[in-house]
């Protein structure tokens, strides 16, 4: 692994910890002050994203495997959250 790529890792690693961070300051905020989504139409949105930031972390790690699981569960994260979205 090149000194690039190692970086790199780190930068993911602190993006993945940022949105563990986000998503429970909005889920507190929301559950103290009642603004803001609910974390039934908050979790799908970060979930997808963060299994992307994942998949690219495994993907520097050159774990293939299980950065196509991610991204496979990154999709269903995106599907769940246009589901709720979606108005008809």
């Amino acid at each position: 692994m090149t000194v690039d790529a190692v970086i790199v890792g780190w930068l993911l690693n602190a993006i993945l910890i940022l949105v563990v961070v986000e998503a429970a300051a909005l889920i507190i905020w929301h559950r103290r002050t009642g603004a803001g989504l609910p974390p039934s139409k908050l979790i799908p949105n970060l979930a997808a994203g963060f299994l992307l930031m994942l998949s690219a972390r495994l993907a520097v790690c050159e774990a293939y495997l299980a950065m196509l699981a991610t991204l496979a569960l990154s999709l269903v994260a995106h599907l769940w959250d246009l589901r709720i979205r979606w108005h008809r």
